[in-house]
């Protein structure tokens, strides 16, 4: 992989680029609630070649959904499966609402 390659990756939210550590510290929570969210199988993070855990921003965005959950006095499960039910809520949503811009496009003018 060269420099360049690398840098195309900085933008990208699926990368992981963070080490367990490192996630833990950025949302001010424990190495132990990271891996809680895994066995959960809330946020399932890959593995380097050595088998460390990397997470991806948008991992993280979710894990911190999760800790803001948590803190409210959500149990960790409830909390895992609200994010799940969340995130199908909002792909329905983008799916309908790609419905209704195409079924718009395809509608016959109305005559007056």
């Amino acid at each position: 992989m060269t420099a360049d390659d690398s840098f195309g990756r900085l933008d990208d939210d699926d990368y992981p680029a963070y080490t367990m550590g490192r996630a833990a510290d950025m949302l001010g929570t424990t190495q132990g609630f990271l891996r809680a969210l895994g066995e959960a199988r809330l946020i399932t993070p890959l593995r380097s070649e050595g088998g460390h855990r990397r997470y991806s921003r948008y991992q993280l965005r979710i894990a911190a959904r999760a800790r803001e959950l948590v803190d409210q006095g959500t149990p960790i499960e409830a909390a895992c499966r609200i994010i799940i039910l969340e995130d199908q809520l909002e792909e329905a949503q983008r799916i309908n609402a790609e419905y209704r811009r195409a079924a718009e496009s395809s509608a016959p003018p109305s005559s007056a």
